[in-house]
């Protein structure tokens, strides 16, 4: 939290506000893999193949089952979401809140990432290069950090040890993860979760807000606060999705 005089030099990321958490919900442990996906593709609820593989270095990369799904859209992922609800058999399923997903993201932890001040490369898959290129900015020399790595790729979702305290992983790297909030040049500041989900229901047609970071992001992109505003129809190597389900039912509600 900035003090009164200090500049806002990420507004996006305020004003600062308590959100009450008033829906029960569960949110995937992972991020939504390739295999998952193509049962959707096989049993025809997912019109989009998507294209899974990476750009490397030295040429192109086929990702595997356990992959995180990649190149998929905003409206590529609620396809995916009517068909688990088909499967499911009511309106269960859906993509989280901004809200759901960083209250999930942090753990109860009020620090820059779940870990703590920062992140090792054994704790989320982030860039190297990109992180010293932001830490270096106006300094000769630059700054150079030997600890971290550059992968290029994301890695299968079981892979690093990426959870945070609840059990939920890759929410920091990895892959940017759509949720299902419009985007706002700065926090709606609203107080409840419900009031975040009305809000996404009634503007359905939007920039979606994306969270966690990728592969390509560094560090400081990885933070819970942070945020970014793919189109709906934005498809990249670098952006993927997770489910929540919604308990209300199973709450008594």
């Amino acid at each position: 939290m900035r003090g009164p005089d200090e500049i806002n030099i990420i507004p996006n990321e305020h004003p600062r506000h308590r959100v009450d958490m008033d829906i029960p919900y569960a949110i995937a442990r992972n991020e939504t893999t390739h295999a998952e996906w193509m049962a959707c593709v096989a049993d025809g609820g997912c019109t989009h193949l998507s294209d899974h593989r990476v750009l490397m270095p030295g040429g192109y990369k086929a990702l595997g089952p356990d992959h995180p799904v990649v190149n998929v859209s905003y409206l590529d992922a609620q396809e995916y979401v009517t068909w688990l609800n088909l499967k499911a058999g009511g309106e269960v399923y859906r993509l989280p809140t901004e809200a759901e997903w960083e209250y999930a993201a942090r753990a109860g932890t009020e620090t820059p990432f779940a870990q703590g001040e920062a992140l090792t490369a054994k704790q989320a898959n982030f860039s190297r290069g990109a992180t010293e290129n932001v830490l270096g900015r106006g300094q000769d020399p630059g700054v150079s950090l030997p600890d971290l790595v550059d992968r290029y790729s994301p890695v299968p979702v079981n892979e690093l040890d990426a959870a945070n305290d609840w059990g939920v992983r890759h929410m920091s790297g990895n892959v940017y993860e759509l949720t299902l909030s419009c985007w706002s040049d700065e926090h709606l500041g609203l107080s409840s979760d419900s009031a975040y989900l009305a809000n996404g229901d009634m503007r359905r047609s939007c920039r979606h807000v994306a969270k966690g970071g990728a592969f390509t992001t560094a560090m400081d992109g990885l933070r819970p606060a942070a945020r970014v505003r793919p189109t709906e129809d934005y498809r990249r190597d670098f952006l993927g999705f997770r489910v929540v389900r919604d308990l209300h039912d199973t709450a008594g509600r």
